[in-house]
């Protein structure tokens, strides 16, 4: 089983597909840490995933809500999407959100959030994205068309990803 995957992504509804075959992946209890310069594509990522596992509402970026909860439409786990990128400290200052809580019922994806809040579970999925070398990601695809071009590096940590095969991601 393959638990640390990279993965080049030309355009953001490439972004979005993988969110979404990534969803078919996943079950309650499961936490996401996403990571990347702003701009990188992680609320693009995260609005897939939420396609992918059926919730409800538009998925965007909850930076100045701090979390949003889609609930399922198709009795699945609840996607709570935290962005942690304006808060300072680590999961003491997090607690109030009560991500303890949510976590065993349901998929917590949570943007900025290595180094705040690890300690939330043993098993964790770490998606790091970042613009291709080059510097701004830009070039062209094989039709001609100018594609978004981003590094995607997944590294599961502990037993529950240790049974998932990441690498079926690969091929999408």
């Amino acid at each position: 089983m393959t638990t640390n995957v990279h993965l080049t992504v030309a355009t953001p509804d490439r972004m979005r597909e993988l969110g979404r075959r990534l969803a078919g992946l996943l079950r309650p209890g499961d936490l996401l840490l996403l990571s990347g310069q702003l701009g990188a594509g992680k609320t693009t990522l995260t609005r897939g995933l939420g396609e992918g596992l059926g919730v409800r509402g538009a998925v965007t970026s909850p930076t100045f809500v701090i979390a949003r909860v889609h609930p399922s439409l198709v009795a699945g786990p609840p996607l709570v999407h935290v962005d942690a990128y304006r808060l300072g400290g680590g999961l003491e200052e997090m607690e109030d959100l009560d991500l303890d809580v949510s976590l065993p019922d349901s998929v917590v994806v949570v943007e900025w959030g290595e180094g705040r809040v690890e300690e939330l579970s043993e098993d964790r999925l770490h998606i790091v994205i970042s613009r291709a070398e080059g510097g701004d990601g830009l070039s062209c695809d094989e039709t001609g068309d100018v594609a978004d071009v981003r590094e995607v590096s997944l590294t599961g940590v502990g037993e529950r990803w240790a049974e998932t095969d990441l690498s079926v991601l690969i091929d999408y």
